[in-house]
């Protein structure tokens, strides 16, 4: 059975010095560029929550997996060419560096994805006045 994971400090402290490093730097990143997001464990991996879900990221064997949903996959294509990516998610090996200003742009573009769905849902919901 895999083991729960209570807070990412939990989850980080499970990998080896060297996977934990490059998590780090990409937690990092993530904090960096959406400071008033959420952190949370959602499947068992860290997760970040800001008018919704924002982004997640995960150890895996040979690569550190950051998933950002389809549309930033989409919006950063040829800047990602360089790495293995699919629908929602791209891999980051652990013996190369990561590219942490590619990786800050991609989360701030999720932060603005976000607030314009949520002022969007907030347009739809607001009560119509009568004159």
């Amino acid at each position: 059975m895999t083991e729960r994971f209570p807070n990412v400090d939990a989850y980080l402290a499970s990998f080896s010095a060297r996977e934990k490093s490059l998590l780090v730097k990409l937690r990092k990143a993530i904090r960096a560029a959406a400071p008033k997001a959420e952190e949370v464990i959602s499947y068992n991996m860290p997760a970040y929550k800001y008018f919704g879900m924002l982004v997640y990221f995960a150890g895996h064997s040979g690569h550190a997996g950051l998933y950002p949903m389809p549309s930033a996959i989409i919006a950063f294509k040829k800047e990602l060419a360089a790495y293995t990516t699919a629908k929602s998610t791209v891999q980051f090996p652990y013996d190369q560096p990561l590219p942490l200003d590619l990786i800050r742009r991609i989360i701030t573009f999720r932060v603005k994805e976000n607030e314009e769905k949520e002022m969007a849902r907030k347009v739809k919901k607001a009560p119509v006045k009568k004159k």
